[in-house]
This record gives structure tokens, C-alpha cells and sequence, in this order.
């Protein structure tokens, strides 16, 4: 750590060589007016305002070689620093005439309190750059080292918070959809281009839902852990009366699921209706019965959901901004498909995901053909290890389940009982993936449902089929009816091709304003934990 002496004659150093040679039209350091740098305090706000426009304060242009050389962690920066500098006559970014301008606060405001951001690691040079912000001797109110101190700040923040770990990385996590473009030249293209700093974060909507949660989460967290509800029965229900049943009120008070707590033993309506609001957030049917999974749910530790919540801002740091205005997008640990039109939810259906062996794959498509009274080609690998078998153990097993041979392959053939019940959905990948109806329709009514080889089965087929076509004259819902059930494949290319998002999110923020949880029905949140850890740096 720097202390305060040491950083006081660093700083001394650089003003002796910015003022020498700059281009101020007296060798004396420039006088301005008193700079404060205002209380540290958690804000939700952008990186407001513009770069300072001013021309006349301006530094050494050697002196951005021997900063980079005393903060070497900011050395694959010092091309665009020095090409940013280059393109305003190195002139002063952060101050004006009077002195430090607003922007370099609310960065320094930011940066300090970067874990309301979900970054577990700090920053780096933290120490150096709150003892420059706080230092306030009068010759070095207009420092080079602070200047550029902010801007490699700037662009190692940009880089944390707004594009999260490299793309390297969340490949390794099995993540493929494409993510977010956001370079160190486009952020300073749009500074010297007078753009200024950038008024709303470049992170996708959700993030700044979820920090707003982390924040109360953590806030909560700091008054200790979480009391574990012991249960003495298997379920609590309505007109139930014990202490356990207080506990639980107490409980949903905190995670804000019950406006008020009466402190009453007694289940009431009050708590009923609580314990919905859980349970619809945890993604369980909303009964109203405290059963021991739920009663585990409402036990979860906090920092285990502060974790969650960390990882799945670190997910939306990742997609696009702004997202194209009619798509699909289905997310794994929700087991849900969504339907987007104009960028709203049109409407949203139960799926049913591939279970842990045969995990779901996490890319995105072109939705492209619809199939109805689809064959089912059977899978080499369930060929394999499932229907072979099953023939050698029974000689009709090909009969009794209405398949037949397709030169070396084996089929199952249209139908009711088909596997792909009466039609699918193709966005060609090489992944083998695509949407289709089921006869197992009982899935759908299970809580958690990954159930698949890998496919994600369909709630209400039909519907999407009556929405991929609804603009289309050949098409409506009788003839979508009889092409389902009329036992011949038939293919129809859409006229217009949708975009399909296969996702994984484990928290996010609904359309409520609600906070959802759901299970990481693949291992993969702590694994993305771990490597937000293990760089904490830039």
C-alpha cells in the first residue's frame, strides 16, 4: 500500500515533469478552484456527464510512459491512452478551469463502492487512487498522475463491470450465446468523438434489477446469518398454529414476501398469501403448503443467494444491450419458454429441459421450420444405449412402439404416441436441439422438470405454432389441427425466421418487480463464482 508521504512525493514527481514543457501560458501550475472530492456513498447512478472540453491545461506526453511503468496493471491500456490523449492535444479529460470536474466524482464514487456492482475482487491500485482523490495540497490540484489515475480506472472499470470475465471463460462455462461487444477504443472513441463519459451503463436491464436486490440482500446479511426454521411436521397449512409457523412469518417478512408481521403463531390469510409470493418467486406451485422443500428453500443461506445474485449480474453483463424486437428466449433453470414481441413479453409456457446427463445446450438459433406429424429419428447414442437393448430383450419392441427402420437408422413413426408428439420446431444447429410437443404432458405439472435427452419438450405446442403462423393467409388454427393430427410429415418454412435463445439464469427480476430464485439445475453458478474470484483484477 502506498501510504500518504510516499504518494505525496510520487505525485510530485510527475507535476515537476507535467508543467515543464506543457503548453499553459505560464510555467506555473495553473491556478484553480479548491477541488473536494465529496463523501464516499453507494449511488445507482450512471457515469454522468461529459469530459471536460477545455484545451489549455495539457500535459507531457512522456508522462503517460512512466505512469503505466509505476502502475503496470494498466499497461494493455497504454495504446488507447496514448492515443486518446494524442487526439486532444494531451489535454486535461477530468478538470477544467475551476478545477476537477463532477464526472471524476461520481467514477470515484463508483469504483469505491465497486461490490454494489457484484465484483467480489476491488479494483486495482485502490489504495493509490483514494489517496490521490483525497489529497488536497494546493500545487497539485491539476496532477498528471490523477488524471491519467482516472482514466485507467475508467477503462479497468468499464472492463469489470460492464463486460464481466473474458469471452474465453464463459466458453468454458458452456456458454454460447453470443455476448456483448464492448471495446476499450469503442469507449474512448465515444469521448473524443465529445460523447462524453456514458450517460446509462452499457449492461443489460436486468443487472441494475439484480444489483438493487444485492444491495438489500447484503444490507440484510450484515445483521448475521439467518436463524434456521426447524420444522416439527411435514407440511404447514392454513389455520396451522406453532412457533414454527411464527418463524416462517418472520421469515417471509424479511425476504419481503409479507408486508407486515403480526407477530401471530397462527397461520393465517395474511401468511398465506405470503407463502404464495415465495412460492411463486422459488418457482413452485402456489398452493400455500410449507412443505419440507419449501421450508429448506426459506432456510437457504444468504450468502449463498448473494452468490446467485453476483453470478447471474455477471451473466447479464454478457448479453447485448438491447436485444432484437421479436424473439424467443428459453431459460433453463425457469423451465419456461418466453415469447417476445417488441420486446414484451407476449406470453410464456412450461418446458420441460434436459436432465443433468444430457444437459440443455446454451446457444441461440434462427427459428426456421415448423414439422408437423413429425418421424422421430432415434438418436445414435439412444439407439445405442436404450432402443438396441430393448430389442434384443423383445422382438416386437419396434412394433408395440410404432417404429420401423430407415435404412441403418431406426424411426419412430407419426402419431400420437410419438416421442416428439404431433409437432416440432427447427432452428438448425449442431447441437441437435430443437422444440417439440410430447405425450408425457404429466411432466408438466412437476416443479423441477429435466426430464429430456437434451430437447426442450413444449407445454402448448399448438400455440406457438399458431403464433409462428399467424401472418401467414395458408394457415389457421383448424388446418394447424389437422396437419398435427394427420399422421403424415409435412414441413413448412416460416416466412420470416424468429430468433431462439437458449439461456441460463438462476435469479433474475419478473415483470413484478419480484426477485426469482431457482436451482442450478446444472452445477454452474458455483464454478462461475470460483473464476469470478480467482481474477480478481483486470
Amino acid at each position: 500500500m502506498i501510504n500518504r508521504f510516499l504518494l505525496f512525493i510520487f505525485t510530485l514527481s510527475f507535476v515537476s515533469i507535467a508543467f515543464t514543457d506543457c503548453n499553459n501560458t505560464s510555467s506555473k501550475t495553473p491556478s484553480v478552484g479548491k477541488d473536494t472530492v465529496p463523501k464516499v456513498s453507494p449511488t445507482g447512478m450512471g457515469i454522468q456527464g461529459s469530459f471536460s472540453n477545455q484545451t489549455k491545461i495539457t500535459f507531457d506526453s512522456s508522462i503517460i510512459k512512466k505512469f503505466v511503468d509505476s502502475f503496470p496493471k494498466f499497461r494493455s491500456f497504454q495504446k488507447d491512452i496514448t492515443a486518446f490523449y494524442k487526439s486532444r492535444n494531451y489535454a486535461y479529460a477530468w478538470y477544467d478551469d475551476s478545477g476537477m470536474i463532477e464526472p471524476a466524482h461520481n467514477l470515484y464514487n463508483r469504483i469505491v463502492n465497486i461490490r454494489d456492482e457484484g465484483m467480489p475482487g476491488e479494483v486495482p491500485y485502490k489504495a493509490a487512487f483514494i489517496g490521490l482523490m483525497e489529497t488536497e495540497e494546493g500545487a497539485i490540484k491539476i496532477a498528471p498522475v490523477t488524471e491519467l489515475m482516472l482514466t485507467s480506472q475508467y477503462l479497468a472499470y468499464a472492463k469489470k463491470v460492464w463486460q464481466g470475465i473474458s469471452e474465453k471463460q464463459s466458453l468454458s462455462t458452456e456458454w454460447l450465446l453470443p455476448r456483448k461487444k464492448l471495446t476499450t477504443q469503442q469507449l474512448l472513441d465515444s469521448l473524443v468523438n465529445g460523447a462524453g463519459i456514458l450517460q446509462k451503463d452499457p449492461v443489460y436491464r436486468q443487472y441494475h434489477l439484480l444489483k438493487d436486490y444485492l444491495k438489500k440482500y447484503n444490507q440484510l446479511n450484515a445483521q448475521g446469518p439467518l436463524t434456521v426454521i426447524k420444522g416439527d411436521k411435514k407440511v404447514y397449512k392454513l389455520k396451522d398454529s406453532s412457533a414454527t409457523v411464527g418463524a416462517i412469518r418472520q421469515r417471509l417478512y424479511l425476504l419481503g414476501d409479507v408486508p407486515a408481521n403480526n407477530q401471530s403463531n397462527i397461520f393465517d390469510s395474511a401468511l398465506l398469501q405470503g407463502v404464495k409470493n415465495f412460492e411463486h418467486r422459488l418457482g413452485y406451485k402456489e398452493d400455500g403448503l410449507v412443505n419440507t422443500a419449501l421450508l429448506a428453500e426459506m432456510n437457504y443461506p444468504l450468502d449463498k443467494r448473494i452468490e446467485q445474485l453476483i453470478v447471474n449480474m455477471e451473466r447479464s453483463r454478457w448479453v447485448p444491450v438491447t436485444l432484437i424486437n421479436n424473439y424467443l428466449v428459453i431459460n433453463i433453470p425457469e423451465y419456461k419458454l418466453h415469447v417476445y414481441e417488441n420486446d414484451s413479453i407476449a406470453f410464456s409456457m412450461n418446458v420441460v429441459v434436459g436432465k443433468d446427463e444430457h444437459k440443455t445446450v446454451i446457444f441461440n438459433g434462427e427459428l426456421k421450420y415448423i414439422v408437423f406429424s413429425p418421424y422421430w429419428n432415434i438418436p445414435a447414442s439412444i439407439l445405442k444405449n436404450e432402443t438396441l437393448p430393448a430389442m434384443r430383450k423383445n422382438p416386437n419392441y419396434l412394433v408395440e412402439h410404432n417404429m420401423e427402420w430407415n435404412g441403418g437408422n431406426v424411426r419412430q413413426k407419426p402419431g400420437p404416441d410419438n416421442s416428439l408428439g404431433l409437432v416440432k420446431f427447427l432452428f438448425p444447429n449442431t447441437h441437435s436441439i430443437y422444440l417439440h410437443d410430447t405425450p408425457a404432458k404429466s411432466l408438466f405439472n412437476e416443479d423441477k422438470r429435466a426430464f429430456s435427452h437434451g430437447c426442450i419438450r413444449l407445454a402448448e405446442p399448438k400455440k406457438l405454432a399458431e403464433y409462428l403462423l399467424r401472418n401467414d393467409s395458408a394457415w389457421n388454427e383448424q388446418k394447424i389441427t389437422e396437419a398435427m393430427n394427420k399422421g403424415v410429415e409435412q414441413y413448412v418454412t416460416l416466412k420470416k425466421t424468429l430468433p431462439v435463445f437458449i439461456a441460463y439464469f438462476t435469479a433474475w427480476v419478473d415483470r413484478q418487480g419480484k426477485l426469482n430464485f431457482r436451482n442450478d439445475v446444472y452445477k454452474r453458478d458455483a464454478r462461475l463464482a470460483k473464476m469470478m474470484l480467482e481474477k480478481p483484477g483486470i
